[in-house]
């Protein structure tokens, strides 16, 4: 699941032009919905300060006519009433729920969602439905926690922390009935920052890695992607693009490749992006 754009949503945007309030995505001049958050929003999120875009999701209707949206519930505003949410997991077929629902039904969640799906397993159906649930419920203006027997039914590390700082977006408290985390945790509390903190220093190591790869290629003579259709002129006009708060797609109309079998066409806005993360990290040496 990608909660990134309500991360982003959750600050008005600083840009004088956009002024799109909490809880709305991004405007263009001419009123439509913007295809990418503006950098200057996006960057107010510390997880996605370094990237070089955030695209609008399809659930916001990118190009079309910008209307505002409900804001986000106040964390500053009193919850009327309070709803329990439950989940269980177990890891195979073989494997019986009946301990985890037993636990589930004495602490009095209202709901419980459960599923046999194994942790190695990249979509959790119904945690997905669980959370989307609570983050419903949360912006009515009532307080949900989400229940759990143990933290590793949700996930293990870097899953955890992502699921953790999701829940944290919709203001979503946790409750574990066991283990080394029982209790519960207000999405403001230490548990969920040190879990934040865990998720951005794990994208921090991927991307590092990736760009070491991709340079360690490099040095053998191998091709990156799309690498091979830029030249010095695009080199020095997309980071001068870029300076005017333009977006990845803008940005790739205005360039025209100019060697190769492409020759004559536009780069693709993964292309640029791609080149001014290579522009970035060059300049920061």
């Amino acid at each position: 699941m990608n909660d990134d754009f309500k991360r982003v949503e959750s600050h008005d945007c600083p840009m004088s032009t956009c002024a799109a309030p909490a809880g709305s995505p991004c405007r263009t001049g001419k009123g439509k919905v913007a295809i990418q958050y503006h950098t200057a929003r996006f960057r107010l999120v510390p997880q996605l300060a370094k990237l070089l875009s955030v695209p609008t999701p399809a659930v916001r209707k990118p190009g079309s006519a910008w209307t505002e949206l409900p804001r986000p519930a106040s964390t500053g505003t009193t919850p009327v009433g309070h709803v329990r949410l439950g989940y269980a997991r177990a890891s195979t077929a073989l494997q019986s729920l009946d301990a985890q629902l037993d636990s589930l039904t004495e602490a009095r969640v209202t709901r419980i969602f459960s599923e046999k799906i194994s942790t190695r397993a990249t979509r959790r159906p119904e945690l997905e439905a669980a959370v989307k649930l609570a983050g419903e419920i949360r912006s009515s203006g009532v307080a949900v926690t989400l229940v759990v027997h143990e933290h590793k039914r949700l996930g293990r590390g870097i899953e955890l922390a992502m699921l953790a700082e999701a829940l944290k977006v919709s203001d979503v408290g946790l409750e574990f009935l066991t283990g080394e985390l029982t209790g519960s945790h207000a999405p403001s509390g230490i548990v969920f920052t040190v879990l934040a903190a865990m998720s951005g220093m794990e994208r921090e190591y991927i991307r590092d890695r990736t760009l070491e790869g991709h340079e360690s290629a490099r040095k053998r003579g191998k091709t990156i992607g799309g690498a091979s259709v830029t030249d010095d002129s695009m080199l020095s006009m997309a980071p001068h693009l870029r300076d005017q708060e333009m977006s990845l797609r803008d940005i790739a109309k205005r360039l025209v490749i100019t060697t190769g079998s492409k020759k004559g066409q536009r780069p693709s806005p993964a292309t640029v992006m791609r080149m001014l993360r290579e522009h970035d990290e060059t300049a920061s040496r």
